[in-house]
C-alpha cells in the first residue's frame, strides 16, 4: 500500500519537500495544505518588486495548478490546518467548505515563521507594514502607488530593513533607519558593519542607532523614539525580525528547542517519529559546534526537504547541521557572511584569532577594480575556521563561497594560502585576497 503524506505549509520548505518526495516516490499520495493562496514564492525577491527592479509580480510566484500537475500533488490553498490528532493520525483543517479532516501516514510541518509586529501605542496599520508574505508586499506596493509617500522610517537593520531601504530610495523616498542595536546587521562584526553604515550615509540614508520606537502619534505619521527624538514618516516598515509559527506544534505536544523553534533530530523528525518538520519553524544544530541555532534561510530548508524525502524512503542520510551562509545587497555593496561572528564566539567562550584584509577585487590596472574586505575568525591553536565575512562591490560572492566551502571541508585558516584559485586580470590577482588572508593566518599560527 502506498503512503499518504500530508504537508502543512508551502514555500521553500513544504513545496520543495513535496517535489523531492515525488522525485523519489512515484506512488505515494501527497497532499499539500497552505492557509494562504500561494504555495511557493520568492521572499527574497519582494523588496525588488516594490522598488521596480523586478517588473512582473507573477515572476515571484509558482503557479499552484502547474505545480500540482507537474509533481502529482494535491494542493489545497486557503486551507488552514488548526490541529493535529496524533493518536488518530489526522489533521483538522478549515477552508471555505467548513471544518474538515484528513488522515495521514506521515506528516510534514512547514508552517514557516511570521514577521514580528510589536504592539506600539499609536501605530496606524494603514501606514505601517511588515514584509514577509505576498499580501504584505501587495499592501506596501498598493500604498506607495496610491499615496505617493515622500518619506519612510525603517525600524530594524537586518536583511529586510537594509534591502528595503535601497529599494525605497530608488523610489525617491527620504529614508531613516532606526535600530536598537549599536550597529546595523548584527550578523557581522562592528568594524565590518561600519563599512555598511558609511555606505548608507553616502547614499543619503539617515541612521539612528541605539534607539527604539516608543510610540506613534499624528495618525501614525510621527515616531517618538526612546531617546526623546521625533521623526516624521509618511510610512513605516517594521523589520524587527521573525518568530517561528509553533502554535500547531505546541498544541500537539511536539517538543520545542532552546531557541523556541521546533526541535528535530538529524532526520528532521520531531518527538513523534511520524511527524517531520523543516524550514523557518525548526531549530537545527550548528555545523561547527553542534549548538542549537534557528536559521531562517533558503538553503537549509531545501537541504532539509531532501533529507526528509530520503528518510521516508528508508535512507539514513542525516542533516549535517547549519552553517548560516548568507549574502545580501545594500546599494552598491555586497555583504556575505558564513559561520559565527565575534559576538557569538565570545558568548560560546571560544578562543579565537582574527584576520582582516583589504585588497582590490582584481588586478588594479584592469578597469573596474574595487576594494574588497575579507575577515575570518579561526581557532587560535589549530586554525579551524569558525566564520567569515566579506564586503565589497565586486567578487564578494565567490570569496564567501570559498570560505564556506573551506569550513565544510575542514580546511584550516592557514591552508587558505595553498588554494590554487584561478587568475586573470579581470577576475583576481596572482595571489587572490583569499590566499593573502591564508598567509596572514598562517603567520599567526606559526606555520
Amino acid at each position: 500500500m502506498s503512503k499518504k503524506i500530508v504537508i502543512v505549509g508551502g514555500v521553500g520548505g513544504g513545496a520543495t519537500v513535496a517535489a523531492q518526495i515525488r522525485r523519489l516516490d512515484k506512488e505515494a499520495e501527497v497532499i499539500l495544505f497552505d492557509k494562504g493562496n500561494y504555495i511557493a514564492f520568492s521572499n527574497c525577491g519582494m523588496p525588488y518588486y516594490i522598488g521596480g527592479v523586478v517588473d512582473e509580480r507573477d515572476d515571484l510566484l509558482v503557479n499552484k495548478n502547474k505545480f500540482a500537475e507537474k509533481y502529482g500533488v494535491t494542493v489545497k490553498t486557503n486551507s488552514e490546518v488548526v490541529s493535529i490528532d496524533r493518536g488518530q493520525k489526522q489533521i483538522h483543517y478549515k477552508n471555505e467548505n467548513g471544518s474538515q479532516y484528513e488522515s495521514y501516514n506521515k506528516l510534514v510541518l512547514a508552517p514557516g515563521a511570521s514577521a514580528t509586529k510589536p504592539s506600539i501605542e499609536g501605530l496606524n496599520d494603514e501606514r505601517t507594514f511588515t514584509l514577509h508574505l505576498i499580501p504584505d508586499m501587495d499592501a506596501i506596493y498598493s500604498y506607495i502607488t496610491k499615496n505617493k509617500p515622500q518619506s519612510c522610517a525603517i525600524v530594524g537593520a537586518g536583511f529586510v530593513g537594509l534591502e528595503m531601504v535601497e529599494n525605497l530610495k530608488a523610489l525617491d523616498m527620504d529614508c531613516t533607519i532606526v535600530d536598537r542595536s549599536p550597529q546595523v546587521m548584527k550578523l557581522v562584526d562592528a568594524d565590518m558593519a561600519e563599512m555598511i553604515q558609511d555606505h548608507l550615509k553616502e547614499k543619503g540614508v539617515r541612521l539612528i542607532l541605539n534607539e527604539g520606537v516608543q510610540s506613534f502619534f499624528d495618525n501614525g505619521s510621527t515616531l517618538n523614539l526612546s531617546g526623546g527624538e521625533k521623526i516624521q514618516a509618511d510610512m513605516t516598515i517594521l523589520a524587527t525580525g521573525i518568530k517561528p509559527n509553533t502554535k500547531l506544534a505546541e498544541d500537539s505536544s511536539l517538543e520545542l528547542g532552546e531557541t523556541g523553534a521546533m526541535k528535530v533530530n538529524e532526520f528532521m523528525q520531531t518527538n513523534d517519529p511520524d511527524i517531520y518538520a523543516l524550514g523557518d519553524v525548526v531549530e537545527t544544530n550548528d555545523y561547527m559546534t553542534g549548538s542549537p541555532r534557528h536559521v531562517a534561510l533558503a538553503w537549509p530548508a531545501h537541504r532539509q526537504a531532501y533529507i526528509i524525502a530520503r528518510h521516508l524512503q528508508g535512507s539514513s542520510l542525516a542533516y549535517g547541521g547549519t552553517q548560516g551562509s548568507a549574502i545580501f545587497k545594500v546599494f552598491d555593496l555586497d555583504v556575505g557572511v558564513t559561520g559565527y561572528n565575534k559576538a557569538v564566539l565570545d558568548q560560546l567562550g571560544f578562543n579565537y584569532s582574527e584576520v582582516t584584509h583589504e585588497q582590490l577585487s582584481h588586478a588594479g590596472y584592469y578597469p573596474g577594480a574595487e576594494k574588497i574586505c575579507i575577515k575570518i575568525l579561526f581557532d587560535e591553536n589549530d586554525g579551524t575556521i569558525y566564520g567569515g565575512q566579506v564586503i565589497g562591490k565586486e567578487g564578494v560572492d565567490k570569496r564567501l563561497a570559498v570560505i564556506a566551502t573551506a569550513m565544510k571541508g575542514k580546511i584550516t585558516a592557514g591552508d587558505l594560502a595553498e588554494l590554487e584559485l584561478a587568475y586573470a586580470p579581470p577576475y583576481s590577482s596572482p595571489k587572490d585576497p583569499i590566499n593573502i588572508v591564508g598567509y596572514k593566518a598562517a603567520g599567526m599560527l606559526g606555520e
